[in-house]
């Protein structure tokens, strides 16, 4: 105590230019630990042309979300072929040509790869090697993505043919025929969804349909788009509890009970790509060129972000962030509860494909309208200024 009162008399005694220096000397030290502020930083990685030449000549859709598979990143593009390279540093590892490409995204599980091709084959792939270990004919363009499930691949091809092939052998084990008499069409399918043995798919008819996953029966069917112009339910249907949220192109977005085929709540604008549920809220790009964040029990509108140029990709979540491509500009990044932009990068013609999110080394992968594959490093970081 004597230390501490001989102290204070000591500041005391020195007056007030004393004490104005010491507040003075606070300040500062607040200021300099307060400058030091977070910003969002995008920065390209690498990036792989995935053709075997260059795409001077028509435009191709390249649509393929890009593949996790250990420390390979699998990639196919609209033209040409299916290719793996290193996560890490982007170097070529092998690939597979494929007359006309692959466009639709693809399933992994543990070695093996599932895509359909635009050559009229279904493909099975070991994923490390790039070796086809068995190929089924639909005689028809493959759009959509493959769901597998307890041994089975389910998939819809470009002729509207729900396909259920052995996932180890590729022999049929079901198929579901479906006519459409629209004359227009969205180049694109809906991947399949399944809940308690019962698939769930969209078809470019408008109608979303049940089946008995085993059997290949219809469980229920409910017509959603009427529209005159584009009907397509492309988007895939995305199982939440008991309800599955769908759209259709030139439509809306649908809430339906999976149970019994019946709309909860709709909103009135259409959709492309599949919505992304987080917590209690539903992440939708529109076809009329905005992302809107949804309440999932509601369909209420929180926060809506105007895309610039052209159309979003399905979004993906990366640490509270929300990243998609532009149709027609760039790789996006919003604040996931305000909407707000953090950041972007613009790689060329656009992006058709939903990125691919690897949260452990802050990297997002993309292929761009011009078939390029992007590895982007996304982050916070700290700067002082």
């Amino acid at each position: 105590m004597k230390f501490l009162y001989l102290g204070a008399l000591a500041l005391l005694m020195m007056g007030c230019t004393t004490l104005d220096q010491s507040v003075d000397k606070t300040v500062d030290q607040w200021r300099a630990l307060n400058s030091s502020k977070r910003t969002f930083e995008v920065k390209t990685a690498w990036v792989r042309q995935t053709t075997y030449k260059d795409n001077l000549g028509f435009r191709k859709i390249n649509r393929m979300t890009p593949i996790m598979a250990g420390d390979l990143i699998i990639q196919g593009n609209g033209m040409d072929s299916l290719s793996a390279y290193g996560r890490g540093d982007g170097q070529l590892k092998w690939k597979l040509p494929i007359k006309n490409g692959v466009e639709p995204s693809a399933t992994l599980i543990r070695d093996r790869l599932f895509v359909g091709a635009s050559d009229g084959n279904f493909y099975s792939v070991e994923a490390s090697t790039g070796r086809v270990q068995w190929t089924f004919p639909t005689k028809s363009e493959n759009l959509s993505e493959p769901l597998l499930d307890e041994g089975t691949v389910y998939f819809l091809a470009g002729n509207n043919v729900l396909y259920a092939l052995d996932a180890a052998t590729g022999k049929q084990v079901w198929l579901y025929s479906r006519q459409d008499t629209s004359v227009f069409s969205i180049r694109g399918g809906s991947k399949p969804a399944i809940r308690n043995g019962t698939l769930y798919i969209g078809f470019s008819d408008g109608s979303l349909v049940a089946f008995n996953a085993k059997t290949g029966a219809v469980s229920w069917e409910l017509q959603l788009n009427r529209n005159k112009r584009f009907r397509d339910i492309d988007a895939s249907p995305i199982l939440d509890g008991e309800q599955i949220y769908i759209a259709g192109y030139d439509d809306k977005l649908y809430a339906v009970s999976a149970a019994k085929g019946e709309v909860l709540w709709r909103v009135d604008q259409g959709g492309y790509s599949s919505v992304t549920v987080a917590a209690d809220r539903i992440y939708y790009p529109t076809t009329t060129g905005e992302v809107l964040a949804l309440n999932k029990a509601t369909g209420q509108t929180i926060w809506s972000f105007k895309v610039k140029d052209g159309i979003a990709t399905q979004v993906k979540l990366f640490k509270g962030i929300l990243t998609f491509g532009e149709s027609q500009g760039h790789l996006q990044f919003l604040d996931a509860g305000t909407g707000q932009p953090l950041g972007s990068m613009e790689p060329g013609r656009g992006i058709l494909a939903a990125p691919q999110v690897d949260e452990k080394s802050n990297r997002v992968y993309f292929i761009s309208g011009e078939a390029n594959l992007y590895a982007i490093d996304a982050q916070w970081v700290r700067s002082n200024y």
